[in-house]
Order: structure tokens, then sequence, then C-alpha cells
């Protein structure tokens, strides 16, 4: 692969709040602990508590979600390592999309592996393990029930509810893998020897991972969310989480910036077998939205104590479940999870829970051999990929055109003409001046259809060079969307099974940059 470089605020992809926490603005920092950078490490190192016993659950949870998998070494050797003291995580996150949805799912993984072999490197006394956080519980399944390639959308129909995690690999799935036999065959028997959705994203994930010893952690765990139950009784209670995260919200708005995520009184879902809906307070305790269950103050205590597993974090408390059930350093995220990450500072100090260090992860855009070819024809930089069309298009075309379409000297005659002709007939009648201006600006009116149309026929000359350009450009952005949140990895991996390990060997966790990179 070759690389060039993009500036990310020459993109027109990112918001001013988050490239401002990358530049490290000042009035940024009350809301994060530390930069992200490598030497803030040591620090989140000193500050990270996690006990022995803590280790020990997390250890035996993972033992029993890789039950009867067959694993990579580098696995299994990390989850051993987990019940070390001087043991670490780095830690991303995402939804079970289906077929790894867009490329930016492998991108998040790749950054991750990549910050713990970078911090191996520099903090050779430790040990730092990738984690792939699953978002086993989330139940917004329009999102991840397809994936894009080539242009058309692969999708999954089902009716199942509640966390699609827990969605059953049935018929009508079997009968959706049909309709993907291009698939590589180790995505077709992660899918067809799983009963759950979450158990087949895991072999999968690690098929493709295992070998950089990832390991793969489903938060909807009992024993772990054991672990929780402080938070859920402050948060169902006293609403603490919430006041704390409404403070940040608020004095984040006051700076200007806008936010990602809006806390509730209670930011928990009740969790259970085709349900995943939101606890609301109710005159005589609680209630769960869309369903006839009714809980007593009482009853929901006795719930919290003996099965913590049937509730569920929202986006609010998310980041805080998985720092206090892991022996976690950074977390690395998209644009929008980094921002929404810095609404929530003060929920992690309310529990005295250490503030990772929260690292973009890498951005790229893959261009392969037919669209590199375009590029060369049209003379573009890396830059260029990243233009408005219409902008581009106004200017080439100006640019190779041997006529001025403002027609600027013949504007100026006749701008000249009727002035100067209004002037002498002034002194026969001053109404005459009217007349000449309304004249003057008819005239004018006219060149700049002239003109329009000298552009038009300008542009039907260039259209080859046009549709060249609007080509690559919807290959940068399909539909208008960066291609790394469309495009599936299938679109090179299948003629590239390399892609992984290229990808692996070329981004830097530490290089907050848009990565172009080219297939040579």
């Amino acid at each position: 692969m070759k690389k060039h470089c993009v500036d990310l605020s020459k993109t027109g992809q990112f918001s001013p709040f988050f490239l401002n926490y990358i530049q490290g603005k000042e009035e940024l920092k009350p809301f994060y602990s530390h930069s992200p950078k490598v030497e803030s490490f040591q620090e989140a190192i000193d500050a990270k508590g996690f006990s022995t016993e803590k280790r020990q659950i997390l250890h035996r949870a993972l033992q029993q979600q890789y039950d009867g998998m067959v694993l990579e070494e580098e696995v299994t050797l990390n989850i051993e390592a987990l019940k070390d003291g001087k043991t670490f995580t780095v830690t991303t996150g995402h939804q079970l999309n289906l077929f790894t949805g867009p490329l930016y799912f492998i991108y998040k993984i790749i950054s991750t592996i990549n910050l713990s072999k970078k911090l191996q490197e520099f903090y050779p006394e430790y040990r730092f393990v990738p984690v792939y956080w699953m978002a086993t519980e989330d139940h917004d399944f329009d999102e991840i029930n397809y994936f894009k390639l080539d242009g058309k959308k692969y999708q999954w129909q089902s009716n199942q509810k509640g966390a699609v995690g827990d969605f059953e690999l049935d018929a009508s799935f079997k009968e959706f893998l049909k309709s993907v036999s291009f698939a590589p065959l180790f995505f077709k028997e992660a899918y067809s020897s799983s009963k759950t959705l979450a158990e087949a994203v895991r072999k999968y994930v690690n098929h493709l991972f295992g070998s950089y010893g990832l390991v793969v952690v489903d938060g909807n765990d009992a024993s772990l969310k054991s672990l929780f139950k402080e938070v859920i009784l402050a948060d169902l209670f006293e609403h603490s989480p919430y006041q704390k995260a409404q403070e940040a919200t608020q004095a984040l708005e006051q700076l200007g910036y806008k936010s990602q995520i809006f806390p509730r009184e209670i930011n928990l879902f009740y969790l259970d077998k085709g349900i995943r809906e939101r606890i609301e307070r109710a005159a005589q305790g609680f209630q769960v939205v869309n369903s006839g269950l009714n809980f007593s103050e009482e009853e929901m205590k006795n719930l919290v104590e003996n099965h913590p597993e049937r509730f569920s974090p929202n986006v609010v408390l998310r980041p805080l479940f998985q720092e206090m059930i892991l022996p976690n350093l950074a977390y690395l995220g998209g644009p929008a999870e980094v921002v929404y990450w810095l609404q929530l500072k003060g929920v992690f100090d309310q529990f005295e829970t250490p503030f990772p260090v929260l690292m973009p992860r890498n951005f790229a855009l893959l261009l392969d051999g037919p669209v590199l070819k375009k590029i060369g024809q049209l003379g573009w930089s890396p830059n260029d990929l990243f233009r408005d069309f219409k902008e581009w298009k106004k200017e080439f075309v100006q640019g190779v055109s041997k006529f001025d379409f403002d027609l600027e000297e013949e504007r100026k005659v006749i701008q000249d003409l009727f002035d100067r002709k209004a002037s002498e007939a002034s002194s026969l009648d001053t109404s005459l001046v009217s007349a000449f201006e309304a004249g003057k600006v008819r005239s004018l009116k006219v060149l700049d259809q002239m003109g329009a149309k000298l552009r038009k026929a300008e542009e039907r000359r260039l259209q080859v060079e046009l549709n060249r350009a609007q080509s690559v450009m919807e290959y940068a952005a399909p539909g208008g969307s960066p291609q790394e949140r469309v495009v599936n990895m299938m679109q090179f991996y299948l003629s590239r099974p390399e892609l992984v390990e290229e990808l692996v060997g070329i981004f830097d966790p530490f290089e907050y940059q848009m990565m172009v990179l080219e297939f040579v």
C-alpha cells in the first residue's frame, strides 16, 4: 500500500468539537483526564486501580464466553494475563454488524490492536491486551441488519425483538445467508455454526483478529453486571448519573458545543429474552415502557440484588460499566463517540472510576486500481478527493475554458454605456435616469443568461472529465457519506485477503490524520 495523509480538518467530515479535542483546546481539558498521547499512559496506569477480585471475575466470565471455541494461543495467553496486576486493556466497542458492516468496524479494531503494540514497546514492564466490546445488548436491529457491497444492500429481515446479541440465527437467517454465497468461508462457518448473532460475531472477529491477541468481551453477563450494582441503584433511586451528565452537557453547550447524547433521569433498560425497554419512574415505583411490567421500590431493589443482568445501561452508563469491569486504560472511538464521552467525566468522578485515555480511531480511504487510474487522469492530489464536486466543477471548467463566463468586459461596456446615456438624458428629463437604470439591469441579466449558456456548453464539452471526477468522488464518498461508513470490507477483502494484515502494518494509533491508501 502507498500511504498519503490529509489533515482531518481538510476533509469536511469532522465537527469542530472533535477537532478541538484532538488539538488539545484549553477549554475542553476539564472534560477529560489524559491527553491522547503515548506519554499519558503512565498517568493512566498509575490512576487505574483494579482489584484481584475483579480480575478473577473477568477471567471466569471470559472463559465461559469463549467456552467451546478453538482459540489462537495469543488470545488464550491474553485472557490468562488479565489475572495479573500488571496487565491492562485498551478497548473499542461496536455493534454486531452483519459481516462487519462498514469498513470502520475493522478500522476501530485494528487501531486498538496497534495501540496495544505501541504501548508494549513504550512500557515493556506491563502487558497490554486489545479488547473488542460487543454491543450485544443494543436493540436497534435496523442499524445492524445489513451491509453494502458494490452498491447493493444485503439485508436480513427478522421479527425478533430485544437485544440483538440474543437474536437466533433461524430459518430466516439461513435464507438470507444463501444470498451472500460470495462471502469468505470463515464468515459462513461462523454464522452457520452459531445459535445467536453474538456467538457468530465472536467467531468471525476471532478469525480475523485472534492472531493479534484480540479479546472479545460481552458485557451481557450476570457476573460482570454484579460489579455494577452500585451504579444501577444510584441511577434508579438517586438519578446522580443524570445530574452529573447534565452538568457537563450544559457546560459544553455554554462553550458552544453541541451535545451528542441526552441523559435521562433513569439511564437503564430492562433486559430479558425478547425485550429491552426503558425503565421509568411510576406513581407506585417503576414501570417498563411498552410492556405491562411494573415494580415497587422494594421489588426493584431485590431485582438489582438478585438479577443485575436484567439491567442494561444506555449510552450514558455503558462507558462507565465498561471501565468498572475492565482494567482499561484507553477507549478508541469514532468522532461522535469521542465527543459524547466528553459529556461523561462527571459520571466517572461520581463513582470514583478513572476516566480512560480517550483516543480517536484511525481514519482511512482505500483506493484500488480502476479509481486510481481515473485520479491519475484527473491529475488530482489526495486532498482533491475530499472537495465538494460543485465547487470543484466550477473552478475546473473556468480554469480550462478560453471563455470568460462572467463576461466582465462586456458588463463594463454595458454599464458605462447606460450610465453615460442616463447622465446625458437627465438634462432633458430626470425621470429618464431610472428608465436607463432599469434598462441596464435587464441588459446585465441577459449577459448573465448568456454566460450561463456558455458555461453549460463548456460543461458538455468537458463531460468526460466531469463524469470521471464525479465517479471518483462517489467512490470516495458513496451517496455523500465517507467510504469507511458505507462500504463493506469484502469490497477489498475478496480480491485481497491480506487486507487486515496490510492495515495492521500501516495504521498508527497516534496519527490523527485521514490516511489515503493506494493499493499497489
